[in-house]
C-alpha cells in the first residue's frame, strides 16, 4: 500500500539527504585516502550513537571504541574500492557494521543467549542496506511521480500532506465550492499519482 502521508514528511528533507549524501562521498573519499579532518569528522558525527547501543547492551566505553575502530576498519577498506558504492548515510552503515559485530562478541562471551545463525538472520547488515535503498528508490520514484502529476494535483496534494491544511482549507485555496468538493479532487489526484507511482514501478 502506497503511504503517501510517510512520503511526504521524507519529502520535506529530501533536498538534505542528498546534499547530506554528496558530502558524505566526499568524507569517503578522504577516508579512502587516510585523510585526517575527514577521520576526525566521521567519529565525532557518529561514534555517540555507537557508544549508547553498546553501553545499553552490556558493554563498556572501551568496547564501544574497538567496536566502533573495527567497523571504521571494515569502511576504510571498502572506500578504497572502486566497486565499492554507498547509497545510504555513513551513520547507517557504521551503525549496522557496529551492531552486527557487538551482538557477535557478546555471543562469543556468552552474554547474548541466541544461536550464532539466529544472530545472523536478526542483523544481516546487506539486507538492512539493500532496505535502505530501496527506500531511497521508492522516494525517487514517487518525486518523480509528483514533477509528473501537474497542477492542481501537485500542489493540492502538497498543500494537504505536507501543510496540513484541511478540505475546507484547501476548498477556500483551490476555488473549490465545498469541503466535500475539495475532497472529491484530492482523490481523484491521489489515485493518478499512484497510477503513475506504479507504472514507474513496473518498469524497474
Amino acid at each position: 500500500m502506497l503511504d503517501l502521508g510517510y512520503y511526504f514528511r521524507h519529502l520535506r528533507i529530501n533536498n538534505r539527504i542528498v546534499q547530506t549524501l554528496e558530502q558524505e562521498q566526499i568524507l569517503l573519499k578522504g577516508l579512502a585516502g587516510s585523510d585526517k579532518n575527514s577521520i576526525e569528522l566521521i567519529y565525532r558525527d557518529n561514534f555517540s550513537s555507537i557508544q549508547s547501543f553498546v553501553l545499553n547492551n552490556n558493554g563498556s566505553v572501551d568496547d564501544a571504541r574497538d567496536i566502533f575502530q573495527e567497523a571504521m576498519i571494515v569502511l576504510y577498506e571498502n572506500a578504497g574500492k572502486e566497486s565499492f558504492k554507498l547509497n545510504c548515510q555513513i551513520k547507517t552503515y557504521l551503525y549496522s557494521v557496529c551492531r552486527r559485530l557487538w551482538l557477535k562478541r557478546l555471543q562469543h562471551l556468552g552474554k547474548f543467549n541466541t544461536k550464532l545463525e539466529t544472530i545472523e538472520d536478526i542483523i544481516p547488515v546487506e539486507l538492512e542496506l539493500e532496505d535502505h535503498e530501496k527506500r531511497n528508490d521508492d522516494f525517487n520514484l514517487m518525486e518523480n511521480a509528483m514533477s509528473k502529476i501537474g497542477e492542481p494535483c501537485k500542489s493540492l496534494l502538497d498543500a494537504y500532506y505536507m501543510q496540513k491544511k484541511n478540505m475546507q482549507e484547501l476548498a477556500l485555496e483551490f476555488g473549490y465550492t465545498n469541503a466535500d468538493n475539495a475532497k472529491t479532487q484530492k482523490y481523484k489526484c491521489l489515485l493518478r499519482l499512484k497510477k503513475i507511482f506504479f507504472a514507474q514501478y513496473k518498469n524497474t
